[in-house]
């Protein structure tokens, strides 16, 4: 998709790398463009005063004082699931269009959580790590295989139908929990709501795909890991607090569960964005003090990944490619399906 507007249009850009700035200069073309890396500042408001879109991320806090500042502006395009950074009732006091990128790694993480899967179910770390050491014997790297076994997706939600659909070619079985049943989908992709419980009773691994909010924090603790069938998986790309860390460490130390494959872990709250780690070192060197003595990383029965389910190419590309075509179909005035206004929702 490319888009020719007026020269007049200007558009600025803030928070942006450079191959971002190639995708947005590729895809519409003759905007009058400003770009920086930087967040939104004072100094280089004075420089966009005529702008009339205006695109930020989670950094760049875009409030009553700085619409003052931007009496042209007619849309904010966020490159961001999340838009706390921003005024949503003062923009509609001006009329001021606001979207969002609601979806942009569902298969990504989906992926990737295969990934820890068969990490556990084949014992892959184990055997990279022995390979390490010219050590090539196969003595405790006996594997199970996939078919056949009961997968528990707990949300199933954009991810966590990907998650399914992947499963069905490995000729699982799936039964699923989520707040908001699809029985349609579930006819189609053949699998089986059940409760919460019953869930973790039935299955051989649990995959975590729901939000962190008051509901699921310590969504697995030690009354609910009781559940677990003994010896399962636990899957986390989710987020560190749905899964309290203690409870996790006994059912490991008991055998309750064989494993874990964790892409997140409890500390990392902080993040409000997946994307956030690839702008703010802050964020990346917290992350990293704590990883660097958790007791998790030394059991051999777990496999970590330092939050990376949703960092691929194609999904940061994504983000740039939703982001404008949010602001062509402003331009245009088309409405798709979902058109990523997020008004009326702060």
């Amino acid at each position: 998709m490319e888009f020719q507007i007026k020269k007049t249009m200007k558009i600025a850009v803030f928070e942006i790398k450079k191959w971002e700035k190639k995708i947005f200069q590729k895809k519409i073309k003759e905007a009058d463009f400003y770009f920086s890396p930087n967040i939104v500042n004072p100094k280089e408001l004075k420089k966009i005063k005529d702008a009339q879109i205006l695109s930020v991320f989670i950094y760049s806090k875009i409030d009553k004082k700085v619409l003052k500042q931007l009496p042209r502006l007619k849309a904010i395009a966020t490159r961001s699931t999340g838009f706390d950074h921003i005024d949503l009732r003062e923009c509609q006091k001006r009329k001021i269009k606001v979207f969002n990128v609601p979806f942009y790694g569902e298969n990504t993480v989906a992926e990737h959580t295969f990934g820890l899967i068969l990490s556990l179910s084949r014992n892959i770390h184990k055997s990279y790590l022995r390979t390490q050491r010219n050590d090539f014997s196969i003595q405790g790297l006996k594997g199970f295989d996939l078919k056949g076994r009961t997968l528990g997706v707990v949300g199933a939600g954009h991810i966590g139908l990907h998650v399914i659909r992947i499963a069905k070619s490995f000729g699982m079985e799936i039964l699923a929990f989520d707040v908001h049943e699809d029985k349609f989908l579930a006819e189609v992709l053949d699998f089986k709501y059940l409760p919460f419980k019953e869930v973790l009773k039935k299955s051989d691994i649990i995959s975590l795909h729901v939000p962190y909010n008051k509901h699921t924090h310590h969504l697995i603790n030690r009354k609910s890991i009781k559940l677990f069938k003994k010896g399962s998986i636990l899957i986390n790309t989710a987020r560190g607090k749905i899964v309290e860390t203690e409870a996790l460490i006994e059912a490991l130390d008991k055998g309750i569960l064989s494993g874990a494959g964790l892409d997140v872990l409890e500390g990392e709250e902080l993040i409000k964005e997946d994307k956030q780690l690839l702008y703010d070192q802050e964020k990346m060197d917290k992350l990293g003090s704590i990883i660097k003595d958790h007791i998790l990383l030394n059991m051999e029965n777990v496999v970590f990944t330092p939050h990376i389910a949703f960092y691929s190419q194609e999904a940061q590309e994504r983000i740039i490619e939703t982001t404008i075509e949010n602001i062509v179909r402003y331009l245009t005035n088309k409405k798709a399906k979902t058109d990523n206004l997020v008004e009326g929702k702060g």
